[in-house]
Parts: structure tokens; sequence; C-alpha cells
């Protein structure tokens, strides 16, 4: 057949198909592959007519995927193979690939349909939410191999998942995007060891003008988490369409169009870093478009909640600069809460049931929900027996664990757990902080969220991407119950690593007093960075800065402390303060001299204004300033050689020291260089005098935080994350000095003075921010008294803290 002739064979037949001028040019370059599409189309019926073909457009592609595999043999019965792409069974090119396969190790027939469905994966569904459970199972089982090989062993990764696993059936396009999110927790996000081998770097190029700003110099607006992203491409209020029309028409009258957010912590422990993004995002987002945004504590287990996790929730909201429309809990709905459990039942969508947990696991599939999923045997038992069983309930007839109420979901049809006749009420001997004894049944967070969501007219419920399943039943139960329904949607958390999370894990942590508390300052709760001195504006910044999208963000710790530098830098004032004093005794002055003065807060800003500073013939500078013997690469203080002291006019030169018995400097004698001619000394060290009319010096207890855990995993430790405690995580000078100025900004706190901590009643002791001078940023600690100040560093200074003060 001339070429002619064969493009006027399959031309027609391609257009049939859909597919246009360039696979049928493709097609052409190669005859054997010109003959095999003949060959396929003529055994799948496909003529010129363009009803020969199947309107599904993966038809084409799917075809295409069988001429490329049996281009070079054909197999036998690849007729019947073109009948299972046909009738659906087929779905993807590596189930083509698995059907030539078995016709290849099946030349004589006859085919066994079971048996062929099994080996090319035919009936294997897969939800998002199933992919990345296999995904997650396969990566932990290899995690050493991943976190060794990072970001370049990801494709060695999907290979092994498309071979060695069910997910070999799973879309190609969906597993990518699955893996890359799960890298993305595990790695988090690529850094400097994920970049390719730097290439030899060219000559450079003559100056055109000033260089770009480089992107980490950027100003990033204060809102941008807003204008850009997830939050960016949210629905507008009414946007969510419901059911029932007339549910939106009640919802937009009553809000006026606004958007209405929620926040719901559970009050069982103190929130986290984590929970900083989730304030930000739900309070954030309603102020940001002139709504409003609830604080509803999710008080459906009273078994684990106490008053003082309430009270620090909402104090740490406020602290954060944020104040609810209203604070409302989960147990104010009680009432109706119980009425609409009725009324599931009553709609036939839900039921008592007395089954076991391992019974009701069981019906879900057994262990990791891999087996065979049935019915509850009471499941259809009539309307109005599960109602009077309920009332049961209710009423203390049943023990915990005697019965529940399911809701009657889609447990045969639906892949998502979530639909697998959840539970709306379980029996709990437990007195509710709210509601004391009145209630014998709670609630779960499945049946309550959702519907105090649309009793309070939320507009978009914002919530992280663990609750991506929920969102299925969260939408079943609005509707099943004709209510109005929001919309769930749902963003990556926030995690730091090098640090825990868990609740069990920091009480053990406070139990066996490797921490003073739930507050100490080396914790990531927010109570603890609060104490330690980071400003809200700062944890603010720094969820704008990372931005919202759905992936999680697994972020070190020195990420989070550059943001907090950064704002600390323009915010807070400068003062001297030594950790470790030695005494300098200045032999030419008189015992009596005293000058003052003036010292900036922060040099080149006015508005911080000024204070003064005595000096007299007694100082204390930092031990490190200070070395028995000279060289020639250290600059300040040694025997004969001159030093400058901040602000102060002259240098002054050490003449000798004093040790004590055990052989440490007690004191340096130096002269004040002020009969000399002025010559500027090569480096300025910090100081404060000894002037005790003027309260000078001001002694403090200094802590120096470090990272509580050695590495940036914990949990992964063999031994347990308390082997992995880092034994120099806190650093105490009992005996540090600061200077006089130090009352001045303790008055005047809250630093930074734009934060929003407002009330002057509601300011703690850790607003009294500052710079110390070449040792970092302080805070005031709540162990402060009025005998004893005691200081937290809240970050060091740019440079790194663990180098040697030689400069």
């Amino acid at each position: 057949m001339s070429d002619a002739d064969i493009e006027a064979n399959l031309g027609p037949r391609f257009a049939a198909l859909g597919l246009g001028d360039k696979p049928l040019k493709e097609a052409l370059r190669n005859k054997k592959i010109a003959s095999t599409w003949s060959s396929v189309l003529d055994e799948a019926n496909i003529t010129t007519a363009s009803d020969s073909a199947p309107s599904d457009p993966k038809f084409a592609s799917l075809l295409t995927a069988l001429v490329n595999a049996t281009k070079d043999t054909p197999p036998p019965n690849r007729p019947y193979v073109i009948s299972a792409i046909k009738d659906g069974r087929i779905k993807s090119s590596a189930q083509v690939d698995a059907a030539v396969k078995y016709m290849k190790a099946h030349p004589d027939g006859p085919i066994d349909d079971a048996d062929f469905d099994r080996e090319c994966g035919v009936g294997v569904e897969f939800t998002p939410e199933s992919i990345l459970a296999e995904v997650k199972k396969y990566v932990e089982t290899v995690r050493k191999t991943v976190e060794e090989a990072r970001y370049k062993g990801l494709v060695n990764t999907l290979n092994a998942l498309r071979t060695e696993t069910s997910l070999k059936w799973a879309p190609p396009g969906d597993l990518k995007k699955i893996l890359d999110q799960v890298y993305l927790e595990v790695l988090g996000p690529k850094d400097e060891r994920d970049a390719p081998p730097k290439k030899a770097k060219a000559a450079p190029a003559e100056k055109k003008g000033p260089a770009e700003k480089k992107p980490a110099e950027e100003t990033i607006a204060k809102d941008r988490m807003f204008k850009e992203g997830f939050l960016a491409a949210l629905h507008k209020p009414g946007g969510n369409a419901q059911q029932n029309p007339k549910r939106m028409e009640e919802h937009l009258k009553a809000t006026g169009g606004r958007v209405f957010t929620r926040f719901p912590p559970e009050p069982n422990g103190y929130l986290h870093i984590g929970h900083s993004k989730a304030i930000a995002v739900n309070f954030g987002y309603a102020r940001y478009h002139g709504g409003e945004c609830y604080l509803r504590y999710d008080d459906t287990n009273p078994e684990a909640e106490e008053e003082r996790y309430v009270i620090a929730i909402r104090e740490i909201i406020e602290w954060l600069g944020f104040k609810p429309y209203k604070i409302t809990h989960a147990s104010d709905h009680f009432d109706r809460l119980y009425e609409l459990a009725e009324d599931l039942i009553k709609r036939d969508k839900g039921y008592v049931c007395h089954c076991t947990a391992e019974e009701v696991n069981d019906q879900r599939g057994g262990k990791d929900n891999r087996g065979q999923r049935y019915e509850c045997k009471h499941r259809n038992r009539p309307i109005e027996e599960s109602l009077a069983e309920f009332r049961a309930m209710r009423d203390g007839k049943y023990k915990p664990k005697e019965a529940m109420l399911r809701m009657k979901q889609d447990i045969l049809g639906n892949g998502n757990p979530q639909m697998w006749d959840l539970t709306a009420y379980r029996i709990l001997d437990a007195s509710h902080p709210q509601t004391g004894s009145k209630w014998k049944i709670y609630p779960t967070y499945d049946f309550t969220h959702c519907l105090c969501d649309s009793f309070e007219n939320i507009s978009h419920s914002l919530c992280t991407t663990e609750f991506i399943n929920s969102r299925e039943s969260y939408d079943w139960l609005c509707d099943a119950l004709d209510i109005y329904r929001p919309q769930q949607r749902e963003y990556g958390r926030l995690n730091l690593t090098g640090t825990i999370m868990s609740k069990r894990k920091i009480m053990k942590l406070v139990k066996e007093k490797y921490v003073r508390g739930w507050d100490d300052p080396r914790l990531y709760t927010l109570v603890a960075i609060r104490r330690r001195g980071v400003p809200p504006g700062a944890i603010l910044s720094f969820v704008n800065e990372l931005g919202v999208t759905t992936a999680h963000s697994n972020i070190q710790i020195v990420r989070f402390e550059q943001t907090v530098r950064r704002y600390l830098e323009d915010t807070v004032p400068r003062l001297m303060m030594i950790l470790d004093p030695v005494r300098v005794v200045i032999t030419n002055l008189p015992s009596n001299h005293l000058e003052e003065f003036s010292v900036p807060f922060k040099p080149n800003d006015p508005k911080m204004g000024e204070h003064t500073v005595p000096f007299t013939n007694v100082v204390y500078i930092d031990r490190s300033d200070f070395r028995e013997e000279d060289s020639k690469d250290y600059f300040r203080l040694a025997p004969g050689k001159s030093v400058g002291l901040f602000k102060v006019p002259f240098p002054i030169r050490a003449t000798g020291f004093t040790k004590g018995d055990n052989g440490v400097i007690t004191e340096i004698q130096a002269v004040y260089e002020n009969d000399v001619a002025f010559k500027k000394p090569k480096t300025y060290i910090q100081w404060v005098a000894e002037a005790p009319s003027k309260n000078s010096p001001i002694p403090v207890e200094c802590r120096l935080t470090n990272q509580l855990f050695k590495s940036e995993n914990p949990s992964a430790h063999p031994d347990g994350f308390l082997a992995d405690i880092n034994p120099n995580s806190e650093e105490v000078f009992p005996n540090a000095l600061i200077e006089t100025g130090f009352e001045e900004v303790r008055s005047r706190a809250p630093w930074p003075e734009q934060e929003g901590e407002k009330d002057k009643s509601k300011i703690g002791p850790e607003s009294v921010r500052f710079q110390a001078l070449r040792v970092g940023y302080f805070a005031m600690d709540s162990d402060t008294t009025d005998k004893k100040v005691v200081l937290n560093r809240i970050v060091t200074l740019k440079e790194d803290a663990g180098k040697s003060a030689q400069a």
C-alpha cells in the first residue's frame, strides 16, 4: 500500500477518534506504527463515520498506548483488550501495558475474565485520599533513604510506587502531585542541599547600573497572604451552592453578605505555633474582608477539657491582636443538636448501634480498611426503634460504649472513610464544664462542627488539609438535615522542624522537669513563645511571609527566628548589658568621678529618644572582652592595649589585672587616656558603670535560650525524643548587669509600640524588649520580682551566636 493509500485509510478514521493532524503525521512517519494503527482500528471497528468511536476522549489515548505496546509483536487476543478499553474496564496506559503482557503470557486462551481483571487492575478505584494514604505508607518504609537522597531521589520513589505498589493503577498526574506533597511534609521546602551542581562562574558582566534587589530583600505586604494564593481564590459570600436555594437566601439575609469565619479550638491543651496560622487565617481573612470571626470552643469532650485552657486560648488570640465577634461553645447548641439528631433518625439517616469498637472496625474493612465492608446489623432497624433507643441513651439506660448514634451514610459504595456511618453521639460518664450533669450523651466533632458552622452562618469554614476527607461528610450532614451548608476549604498546616508539638510529649517534658512548664521559652506553644518575648506582630509577619497554600509547611526554626530578628531590629531599643562581668578600675580617675553621657535608644532613629548613662572610675566589661595575652588578630582589651568604651570620649588602656585563689581574674586595672593625643581605637566594647547614686548597674539574671533538641526530627530518635534533648538548651548567667536605661525601657513598654498590646492591664513582662549590644534580643521573664530581674534571650543577633568575639 502506498503512502497516499495509508494516509487515505487512516486520516478519516483518526478524525473519527478526534485525533488531529499531528498524531496522524507521527503515525505516517513509521510504516510499522501506521500498519499497527490500521490493524487496531479494524479490530475496533472504527470506520470513517464520526459515531463509530466512543465519545470518551480517553479512548483515543488508550488506543495509542495499545498501538505503541503492540507495534513489534501483535499479541493474540488483542481484540479482547480493545473490547476491555471500549467497555471501560481498562482506563489507563498502565492497564493497557498489563493487558498486553497478560495476553502474551496466555497465547492459547481462553481468557479468564476474573483472572484478567485481577492482573490488570480492573475495578481498582482511587481517590486522592486513598492515594495519599498509600504514598505516606510507602514513604515511611523508605524514610531513611528519602531523607538521605532528598528531592534528588523523588523520581526513583515515583518509579518504585508505579512498579512495586498497587498505585501503578493510580492516575499518574494525581500520583505525582500527591508524592510532591508528601515529600514537602517529610523534607520541608527545597534548600541548598537540593540545588543542582553549581556551574563554573562566567566572567563578570559589565555593570550597567544599580543591582536589582534580591527576593529576600523585597518588602512583603503585611496582607499578602489574603491577596495571593489559596485565600485569594476563595468564593465570595453567597458563592457556595445549596441543595435548597432558600437556605442561601436565609443565610445572606442573616449576614448581610459579609464574610463570617470561626476559629474552633478544643480546650484540652495550650495552642502551639501551628495554631498561629489558623488564627491568622480565620481572624485575618474575616478582618481583611470587613467580616467577623467567632471564637468557638469545640467542647464536645468534657473528659479532656479544662478552664485554664479556655482562658489561655482567649488570651493568646487577644495578644495576637484579634477580637472575636462572639465567644461561643459547641455546648451552647447542645439542645438544638439533640433535636437535629432526632430529626436525622426520623429522616432515616441515623440509627442506634450497639456494636463494639472491634465490630465497627470490622464493618469498615478491618485492619487498614482493606477487607470487605458490610453494614451494621442495627442499620435497618425501624425508625421508631432507633428513636426510642436514642432517648434511652439520653436518659441513662446505657453505659458508655453500650450504644451510639451513627449516621446512615454510604459504607458500601463510597471509598471515603468519612462516609462509613460515622458516630454522631456517644455516651460519656462525665460532667461538662458548661452544662454540668445535664447530659449523659455528647455529640462528636463530625456531627457538631458542620452544624455549629451552619447555626452561626459561617460563610468560609477554613481548616487544615487533614480534614479534606471530612468535607464530604460535612456537606452530607447539612444536606441530610436540609439546613444551610457552609463551604469547607482546606489549607496546609504549619509545622516547625526541630521541636515537638504533641501535647502528650510536652506533658512528659513538663512532668519530668526537662522544662519549667508549658510556657518554658524553649517550647513552641504560643504561651512559651510569648514568654520568650517574641512579639505578636512578628508571628503574624512569619505566617504572612509563608503564605497560605494547600501544602503543609515544614519550616526550620532558624527561618522563624530570622523573621523575629528582622521584626525586632527596627522596633526595639538598644542597651548595654554584660553577661559575665569583670570589674575594671580606672586608676587615674578619682573615686568620686561622675560624668553622664547621652545615648540614643537606637542610632539614626530619633523617635525612640535618648537616655543618660553614668561614667565613673569603676566600670564592668564582659569577661570575653579581656585577654591576659595579646595577639595581632585581637582588638579588644589586653595588658598594654587600648580599647574604646561605647560613647565614652576617650579609650582606656589596661595596665594590670588581679586573680583570685581559683585563678579567675577578679579585677582589671586601666588608665583613662584623656591626657594623650586622641587616637581612635580599633574597636569599642560595651560597659556598665558602678554608680550607686544613679542606681547603676542593675543586676539581672539572663537566660540564653537555645534549641531544645539536637536534631530536626526529635521523634525519629531510635531511643525516643527525650534522648535527643540538647544538654545546652539553656545557659544561665545569674550575675549579669545592665545599664540604667533599662528602667526607662521598662516604663515605656510595650516594645514595639505598634503591636496589639493596647490594654496596659493585659501587658505582660515579655513586652519589655530590647537589643543587648553584641549579645542578642532580650525580653523580661515572668519570674521577675521586685528584687530580681530575669531576662530571656528572644533570638541571637544576625551573626552566628557561637562565633568567637574577636572583632
